[in-house]
This record gives structure tokens, C-alpha cells and sequence, in this order.
């Protein structure tokens, strides 16, 4: 995709010494998220993090997770340099550099992995829906085929946001570009189907978020539908 602008509230970050950027959102989460992916994640293989941003979440997920290899990725050249700064900082030896990765365009999923686990957080809302499908697309490709998804951010429940200030960030969102905007969980559910994922959890996380936990159909090929042309 190209670079989508975003209103202000849903991408803050400011620079910190030795090249680093900080998001005050990313800290706030990083506890809820590792946790989550700790109860999810495999004990090993290997680990790609779709829209890895400033890099505060890989550090946090390397070393909780030690025994994964880390796979983090961005599409902005100042998140990546971010990245790497915080993972030569932390001094890890489980985390790759940052790769350059549009999640949203076609074929990379045949072109890297296969990975065990494949983790997306707050990055749905801010693309379209036809991004949001091929980005599914394109992970089950990339997944093994005992592999999970893990993606955590707001989403709506059946139709309904859950709060004032959702309603308000989703519409901000879409005043800015109407192709973005919360994701409705049945559409998820859906669109994984047609890819070759399940939907096995929906776990309620903190500040009305949720976690969607996803995993490869082994019956059939990704991108193989039950769907009659």
C-alpha cells in the first residue's frame, strides 16, 4: 500500500537518544500484549511481527519468548532504523533486522517464513478493508501449517462500538480516510475463513481491545475457499 496518512492520536511517537523513537501508546500495551502472546505463542521456531513500529514491542517479546527467532518488519524506514536501535540496545541475539515489509501487497507470503507465529497489533484499523483481506491473504501463505496468528487492537462487535471513545477514534479515523476504521469482528471471522484460517479465540483485553487468535486450516491450501465461483 502506500504510506496512509493517519490522524494525529493514532500514530504518536517522538525521538529518544541513539536514533530510537518512543509511542507512549506502545508502552501502555506492551505488558497486555506480552502476556497475551506468552499464553499463545509456540516455545519455539520462528516469529514474524507484522508493523513492528517503534520497536518497543519486539524488545519486550524477544525476552519473554526467548526461545523464538524474531522476525520484526515495518515499511517506514525511521520505525525500522527505531527497531534495530532498541534490539542492538537490548543486546538480543533472537530478533533479525527489521525487514522491509508492506504487509498490505501481494506475494510476500510465498516469498518469506514459514513462520510458527505470526503477530499483528493496531495496524487493522488504520488500512482498508481490501488491505485487511489480502494482509490475511498473504500471512497464511507465510504461516506453517500448524501456525498461529496472533492480532491484538479495536475492533467493533457485531456492528456496535463498545465505547464513547472508540466511536470517537473511529470517526476521526474515517473523516481523515474513509477507507479506514474499526473492523468488525464478523468480517474478520470471515475473511480468515476464506483464506484458510480459523478463528479459535477472541480474548477481551484492556482499554476495550481485542485479541483474535487465528490458525491455519491444515485441510486446505491458503487461499482455498468453500466458496462456489
Amino acid at each position: 500500500m502506500p504510506f496512509r496518512s493517519v490522524p494525529g492520536q493514532a500514530s504518536v511517537a517522538s525521538e529518544v537518544e541513539g536514533g530510537k523513537l518512543f509511542a507512549p501508546s506502545a508502552a501502555r500495551n506492551l505488558a497486555p500484549l506480552v502476556d497475551l502472546v506468552i499464553r499463545e505463542a509456540p516455545r519455539n521456531g520462528r516469529a514474524l511481527e507484522i508493523a513492528s513500529g517503534t520497536g518497543q514491542h519486539i524488545v519486550g517479546l524477544a525476552r519473554a519468548l526467548p526461545g523464538l527467532h524474531w522476525h520484526p518488519s515495518d515499511i517506514d524506514p525511521a520505525r525500522r532504523a527505531s527497531i534495530d536501535a532498541y534490539v542492538a540496545e537490548a543486546g538480543l541475539k533472537n530478533v533479525e533486522i527489521a525487514a522491509a515489509l508492506d504487509a498490505t501487497g501481494p506475494g510476500w507470503g510465498a516469498l518469506i517464513g514459514p513462520f510458527d507465529l505470526i503477530l499483528l497489533s493496531n495496524l487493522l484499523h488504520l488500512i482498508s478493508g481490501e488491505e485487511a483481506r489480502l494482509l490475511l491473504e498473504q500471512a497464511a501463505m507465510a504461516l506453517t501449517p500448524a501456525g498461529r496468528m496472533v492480532i491484538y487492537g479495536p475492533f467493533a462487535r457485531g456492528g456496535t462500538l463498545t465505547s464513547e471513545g472508540d466511536r470517537a477514534f473511529d470517526a476521526a479515523l474515517r473523516d481523515h480516510d474513509p477507507e479506514t476504521g474499526y473492523k468488525d469482528v464478523a468480517e474478520m471471522h470471515e475473511w480468515a475463513t476464506d483464506v484458510g484460517l480459523s478463528l479459535t479465540k477472541q480474548i477481551e483485553m484492556p482499554a476495550n481491545n481485542l485479541s483474535l487468535v487465528l490458525t491455519r486450516s491444515s485441510h486446505r491450501q491458503p487461499g482455498q475457499t468453500d466458496r462456489a465461483d
